[in-house]
């Protein structure tokens, strides 16, 4: 029986569940843990941003450098030609075409060859008006690439730790659940695969909202890097239009180069860095339109083990173990797994907080009381502590109360099953819970016998209903119990006890 049907025995409420999204860079999307990480798209983002930091580095130095170059006439231009002789930093981010970044400065060094005269003003100009320009334009991008680096960059860090925690816990569910197969179904209470799966579900939950998170952010960036890269071209084309502006006073050889130099940058349109590049590396970057992950689609190894899937599980009442005489009873969900747990959660909800039991009871050292009416008790220890805390505990005998003498009946069968027919008693169940030390036999005084008959029906109409291979006390692996037509709220799911290969019936 899937997870989904399990939570349908239990309360009516419905949850809204987070979706992943499906993008071309992750081609198991279904996967619980996918092998693209968002670190790649920022990585690649920051790069970029780097890329642009050196461009404008390279602009920054050519008008220092032509600053100086002025003053000291043409010999000093063979530094300004340096400056931009290497090839661009981050080079491959830049279309290599002409009319782009890399075109501009394949012009530059063509024509800063051929300058051989400045003069005192113009170097003024330079140092005063233009240098400014790009010195504002460089700290925007190191603005830039710090808001990265602590926004999308540190969602993607965050996913990172989710998907982490998630594969702990999967890696957790497939041992434990090979331990279940190992060992007939007898585990620590801490490590039910049932209790796994739920942590998972958890876990996965939480991840799913990390990758959506992260992945808003990344789609953010990217639609502004656009507007950004736009911006960062027009100030470059602001930059050396002022710089053409005092070079023009110059002899019209040195006007006919900047001029050059200028126009090959006022062609580049504001968009072709950025669509060019989103051409080259489309398949490393989020589609916006793509929808996001659904839990419904993630699956995982050992999703569906037999051991994960509760025998039976529905809502119960049970008298409080102190003041049970004085607060009468109280509703929980409780579900017997294959491992012979009987657990307590206060719901059925996998995703709003984490599903640990609030009572563990392993059934063989249980001692189950008569069935009568809707009524019967378990007398055991609380295990959902682990080894140190049961061993303080001390034996409780809890009243159960199930909404019909039929819905009884089904928990009675699964349970008196998992407990063994030794640990089955034809003790009514007491009107008032109560305490005992480990050791002592639970007492039963003051029973009339009409509540041992009572007891004693219920056991021998579900007994009339199973094979004659069946005991009184004891239902088989394969036991028939009767069913209702559909379930609803409030209703119990019961699965037939062993290794998985029974059917499994929605009451």
């Amino acid at each position: 029986m899937s997870a989904h049907h399990s939570e349908k025995a239990g309360q009516p409420t419905t949850h809204s569940l987070p979706h992943r999204s499906t993008d071309p860079a992750s081609l198991s999307d279904d996967d619980a843990v996918p092998d693209a990480s968002p670190n790649d798209t920022v990585g690649l983002l920051q790069e970029r941003l780097q890329a642009w930091k050196h461009a404008c580095g390279y602009l920054e130095n050519y008008i220092t450098a032509t600053e100086k170059v002025e003053k000291a006439h043409a010999k000093e231009y063979e530094k300004i030609l340096k400056t931009i002789s290497d090839p661009l930093k981050e080079g491959h981010h830049f279309d290599q075409s002409l009319g782009g970044i890399a075109g501009l400065f394949e012009n530059m060094r063509a024509n800063t060859q051929g300058i051989a005269n400045s003069h005192l003003e113009t170097a003024k100009h330079l140092d005063g008006s233009v240098l400014p320009i790009l010195t504002r334009l460089h700290t925007e991008i190191k603005h830039k690439n710090k808001e990265l680096s602590t926004g999308a960059a540190k969602a993607a860090k965050s996913v990172t730790a989710a998907r982490n925690d998630t594969q702990k816990y999967i890696e957790l569910l497939g041992q434990h659940s090979g331990a279940f197969d190992s060992s007939g179904g007898k585990i620590e209470p801490h490590h039910d695969p049932y209790l796994v799966h739920r942590e998972i579900q958890y876990r996965l939950h939480r991840q799913v909202l990390e990758e959506n998170n992260s992945r808003n952010d990344i789609i953010a960036v990217q639609e502004n890097f656009q507007s950004f890269e736009s911006h960062v071209v027009q100030i470059i084309q602001q930059a050396l239009s002022s710089f053409h502006q005092y070079i023009g006073s110059q002899a019209d050889r040195q006007k006919a180069m900047y001029s050059d130099i200028t126009a090959t940058a006022q062609r580049i349109p504001p968009e072709f860095e950025w669509m060019n590049f989103l051409h080259r590396n489309g398949n490393m970057m989020i589609d916006p339109s793509a929808p996001k992950r659904t839990m419904s689609n993630i699956t995982y190894p050992n999703q569906n083990h037999p051991s994960t899937q509760p025998l039976i599980s529905g809502i119960l009442e049970r008298k409080s173990r102190a003041l049970g005489g004085l607060t009468g009873y109280k509703s929980a969900q409780y579900a017997v797994t294959p491992s012979k747990y009987l657990h307590q959660f206060e719901d059925d909800d996998n995703f709003r907080k984490e599903p640990t039991p609030d009572l563990s009871l392993y059934l063989p050292d249980c001692t189950v009381g008569a069935l009568v009416d809707e009524k019967f008790s378990i007398k055991g220890k609380d295990v959902s502590k682990g080894k140190v805390g049961s061993a303080f505990q001390m034996s409780h005998e809890i009243t159960f109360k199930a909404p019909s003498p039929a819905e009884a009946q089904k928990w009675y069968a699964v349970i008196s099953e998992a407990a063994g027919a030794k640990n089955i008693t034809t003790e009514a169940p007491s009107p008032v819970s109560t305490r005992h030390p480990t050791g002592p036999p639970l007492q039963t005084q003051g029973l009339v016998q009409g509540q041992s008959k009572a007891s004693a029906e219920p056991q021998s109409a579900l007994s009339a209903k199973e094979p004659p291979s069946a005991g009184p006390q004891s239902a088989g692996p394969h036991s028939a119990v009767p069913h209702s037509a559909g379930a609803g709220p409030g209703s119990t799911t019961v699965r037939a006890f062993g290794g998985g290969s029974g059917k499994e019936t929605v009451q």
